[in-house]
């Protein structure tokens, strides 16, 4: 079994991959359009609406985070989640940190804490909720 983050978006699915790509060092290995469904799929999309993100998908190491837009009248702000990512080397997690928290705003600055080397918490600017933690300290 593997659990998947799947991140909705208002239109913005995919700079915000494109952004994480980058962040994260991942890779994007699919992207699709809502254009590229089935017709029968595409009467509930407004034509102004097609050329965005029907889903992508992001692999980091061996996890992948996947995504879509949601089509206009449905989305919702992200709320009562966050993305959390363990990383092992401080210096990785300070970097992946700053380059999320880019024209975003950091909740909590990565810091020591009782139960971590390093946490933080920051929305990305997306409006996407992240958490890093590095509980190991790197050599």
């Amino acid at each position: 079994m593997q659990l998947n983050s799947y991140l909705i978006f208002n239109g913005q699915c995919e700079a915000a991959f494109k952004f994480y790509e980058q962040c994260l060092g991942g890779k994007i290995t699919t992207m699709m359009t809502h254009a590229e469904s089935p017709d029968s799929e595409m009467a509930q999309v407004p034509p102004e609406w097609r050329d965005k993100i029907l889903h992508v998908g992001l692999m980091v190491g061996n996890q992948e985070l996947m995504g879509s837009d949601s089509l206009p009248d449905y989305y919702e702000k992200p709320q009562g989640f966050s993305v959390s990512i363990g990383i092992d080397d401080p210096a990785k997690a300070e970097r992946i940190f700053n380059a999320l928290a880019e024209n975003g705003k950091v909740q909590m600055p990565l810091q020591q804490t009782f139960w971590a080397y390093r946490f933080g918490m920051l929305v990305d600017q997306f409006s996407i909720p992240w958490m890093i933690n590095c509980e190991v300290v790197a050599e």
